[in-house]
């Protein structure tokens, strides 16, 4: 029994070395934060130092009613949301309207000349108020999560419900105030201090960390999974295809050789994560933000992450000892990715409601429960208690089993030469070895 775990540790240790002392695994070691963080960092640049410049938008009012109340709304809006409460400094570029005469004839033409001049970078964009004023329409080539269209269909209804109001006898000086609105204050649920049980002043929510933080969690945890896991599954067809798992072989039987590799898959990701993790806190705390980190979760991170690159290790490592080239290896790299890739594609579902019906079914199934169950865990609402518990329970079940099916895959699979098998081989082989 001895020796069992023994030869394991030795292929592991003879594959953990050979990984983390090429220069390929240092440079990804640096290039994956450097993206990740560089592309976090160019938001939090962008944000302080935003483009100030007036955005001159034409205004058409076919309705000849509205444009003075247009003006007068928009330029209500930009005394009250440009400018920081505190400091008085401006943040957001300034609306300007500058009214243009409908022309008689086809409408389109005047369009088209409008067109061109947002093209030329003349004007921002365009609104057009149809006879009643009763409708209007946009006209922009800004990018899709631009806020101009709200801002300005805000702006229009503020103009029409004052044209609305004058009409029916208000004096034009008190619409403003009459459609002033009402500050809303976005709070925590109150909670009870579990030590003292005094009930916890409210608290106001921070819209930038209930976001940046879960997706920071989840995406740490899937980058360093991959990073210990995709290679793997070139690794083990290229000792495949150089004979190499043959002379391993001699020494260790298809499970050993196996294990000692997922192990050193677990490996190289844990010494990844101790990198990412002091240094996202020295990050951190050099912004003074480090109460943004959900230190009392790190357990949870480090078990997931466990978790997630054994079942990718041996997903791997079966699906490469499949393989009897490099090349077919990269075919396959989808199906490995597949368990991190769709919790990406359902991230943004999961924070809209992170305790609703769909959100709580993905985290508790097996393949996705890591990230899913991470980010849910990290976000404001938290989760209940029994479901990380549930999911842990899972994941351990789904791991078991992944690795037994991947194991008996491998002892077939490695020393087979020729076609790759299909599926219904690979199906074949894990049931009966």
């Amino acid at each position: 029994m001895f020796n069992l775990p023994r030869r394991a540790l030795l292929i592991a240790k003879r594959d953990y070395l050979t990984s983390v002392g090429t220069k390929t695994f240092l440079f990804g070691l640096v290039i994956f934060p450097l993206t990740f963080g560089g592309g976090v960092a160019a938001v939090v640049l962008i944000k302080a130092r935003p483009d100030l410049r007036d955005r001159h938008v034409a205004l058409i009012d076919r309705s000849g009613k509205l444009a003075d109340f247009a003006m007068q709304a928009v330029a209500a809006r930009n005394a009250a949301e440009m400018y920081e409460t505190k400091t008085g400094l401006q943040v957001s570029p300034l609306y300007v309207i500058e009214p243009v005469a409908p022309e008689l004839g086809d409408p389109n033409s005047q369009r088209l000349a409008l067109s061109d001049r947002v093209r030329r970078g003349e004007l921002f964009g365009f609104i057009e108020v149809g006879d009643a004023g009763d409708a209007a329409s946009v006209y922009t080539n800004a990018g899709a999560i631009d806020k101009f269209k709200a801002w300005v269909t805000g702006a229009i209804n503020d103009a029409v419900k004052m044209e609305r109001l004058t009409e029916s006898g208000i004096e034009r000086s008190r619409a403003p105030a009459m459609l002033a609105a009402v500050m809303v204050d976005d709070l925590d649920l109150v909670t009870r201090d579990a030590r003292t049980g005094a009930i916890r002043e409210p608290v106001k929510r921070d819209k930038v960390a209930a976001m940046v933080v879960p997706i920071s969690a989840m995406l740490l945890l899937l980058m360093i999974a991959m990073m210990g896991s995709v290679p793997m599954l070139s690794a083990v067809t290229e000792d495949k295809s150089q004979r190499i798992a043959e002379m391993l072989l001699g020494i260790a039987t298809p499970h050993e050789l196996m294990m000692g590799k997922v192990m050193a898959g677990v490996a190289h990701s844990l010494t990844a994560s101790i990198l990412y993790v002091a240094v996202g806190t020295v990050a951190l705390i050099g912004f003074q933000v480090a109460g943004l980190a959900p230190v009392s979760l790190l357990p949870w991170f480090y078990v997931y992450l466990v978790a997630e690159v054994t079942m990718l290790c041996a997903l791997s490592a079966a699906l490469g000892a499949a393989c009897n080239t490099p090349q077919e290896a990269q075919n396959l790299v989808m199906v490995v990715l597949a368990p991190v890739l769709i919790p990406v594609l359902v991230m943004l579902l999961v924070i809209n409601e992170p305790n609703g019906p769909l959100a709580t079914a993905m985290s508790l199934f097996p393949p996705f429960t890591p990230l899913l169950m991470m980010m849910r865990q990290t976000m404001p609402g938290g989760v209940p208690p029994w479901q990380p518990l549930v999911g842990l329970a899972g994941i351990l079940l789904w791991v078991a089993a992944g690795v037994w099916a991947a194991s008996r895959i491998f002892r077939v699979a490695i020393l087979m030469q020729g076609q790759p098998p299909r599926l219904a081989d690979l199906a074949r082989w894990a049931v009966r070895g």
